[in-house]
């Protein structure tokens, strides 16, 4: 593996100039408290940031449990790469979250540190991996979400936030690109992948109205003109996912009851399972360095 030299981007983390001007805001003492929000407002935003990196942080480790698995050779690596968009977007989240904490708690400490009912990410994203079109159909409603909401959060008051969603936001116009191909390609290709797509869409379905749900103190956020509004971005969300499922040959399900709880800690039998490997490393040997 070819080491990246001084002031070459790495994947997975910030880029560099990003990095360099979050240190020189945590030097000057800049980003100790939100742009565009007071004292007030700190508990707030520590909650809507949590979940934002929450899900980045969930959603990019099931999709690293594919490598070494995935399909053709050239996937393999796509899915890696996917996987280090997320958990580097979830890096800048938590950074900013720690920051506003203002408990000491750093990127680390927010990611391995927490139990599963103090995670705030969204249940569709902690859903196992199951076959490759259950992946492909879980990342394709998600990001389909995702894009126009950071297209909306760029253009928020809090300029650190703003700035974050306008580098996530181009990461996640390839994951839609790379996801859409992958259901039209399964759903429009064998009986055997149609009707494996079919079952995946049908059995993540439920999970897709928490995506749209916002709790009192998300709103007074998007009042404030901090975070985005989810409700606005729904239209899009829908029109991009049956735009897709056309193409797929596959039907959108009827809306039904949607399961929710995740934002609150209430979670699947799954995020607990997925926690424990992904911080045993850091729990067996706290503190460590090298």
């Amino acid at each position: 593996m070819r080491i990246p030299s001084a002031g070459e981007d790495v994947p997975g983390q910030p880029p560099q100039a990003v990095q360099a001007k979050l240190h020189s805001e945590l030097q000057h003492g800049q980003a100790r408290q939100p742009t565009a929000a007071g004292a007030a407002n700190a508990s707030a935003l520590f909650g809507y940031l949590l979940g934002l990196a929450d899900d980045a942080l969930v959603l990019g480790h099931r999709l690293s449990e594919w490598s070494g698995r995935g399909p053709t050779l050239e996937e393999d690596i796509a899915l890696s790469n996917l996987a280090l968009d997320l958990i580097g977007q979830a890096r800048l989240y938590y950074a900013y979250a720690g920051e506003i904490e203002g408990s000491g708690r750093d990127e680390d400490a927010l990611a391995y540190l927490r139990d599963e009912h103090a995670y705030r990410n969204l249940l569709l994203l902690e859903q196992p991996n199951g076959d490759f079109a259950v992946s492909m159909l879980r990342h394709l409603l998600y990001v389909a979400f995702l894009t126009p909401y950071l297209e909306a959060l760029s253009a928020s008051t809090d300029q650190r936030l703003a700035a974050i969603a306008a580098k996530a936001v181009k990461e996640m116009a390839y994951h839609l690109r790379h996801a859409a191909e992958w259901v039209i390609r399964l759903g429009d290709g064998s009986q055997e992948s149609h009707t494996r797509a079919a079952a995946a869409l049908e059995d993540l379905w439920m999970y897709t109205g928490e995506m749209f749900e916002m709790d009192d103190a998300e709103r007074a956020l998007v009042a404030q003109g901090i975070a985005a509004d989810r409700q606005t971005i729904k239209p899009a969300w829908q029109a991009s996912i049956d735009r897709v499922l056309a193409q797929a040959t596959l039907s959108r399900p009827a809306d039904r009851w949607m399961q929710g709880g995740g934002r609150a800690g209430r979670h699947t039998e799954h995020l607990g399972r997925l926690l424990a490997e992904m911080q045993v490393l850091h729990r067996a040997h706290p503190g460590a360095r090298w």
